[in-house]
């Protein structure tokens, strides 16, 4: 299922759409970086191209990370 989200990243509230299986993954990944999600999705925003939208920089995040690190756990430890 498609949820919307929120975060405030640098001081501006903005939302996104994610399913719910990304948006497990990004909070598996944030907790195997020992780093909050929040923080996670704002360096994912910094990061991303002008003209991309944020549900889809952060959808290419997970997919990056599961081709370089594995499936990453609710626990914080990768699949590999």
């Amino acid at each position: 299922m498609i949820r919307k989200h929120s975060a405030t990243l640098h001081g501006h509230r903005t939302s996104f759409s994610l399913e719910d299986a990304f948006w497990a993954d990004l909070k598996a990944i944030a907790a195997t970086r020992r780093m909050s999600l929040a923080g996670l999705i704002a360096e994912i925003d910094d990061a991303r191209e002008p003209d991309s939208n944020l549900s889809s920089a952060l959808r290419l995040h997970v997919l990056s990370w599961i081709k370089q690190h594995g499936a990453p756990k609710a626990d914080g430890l990768t699949g590999e």
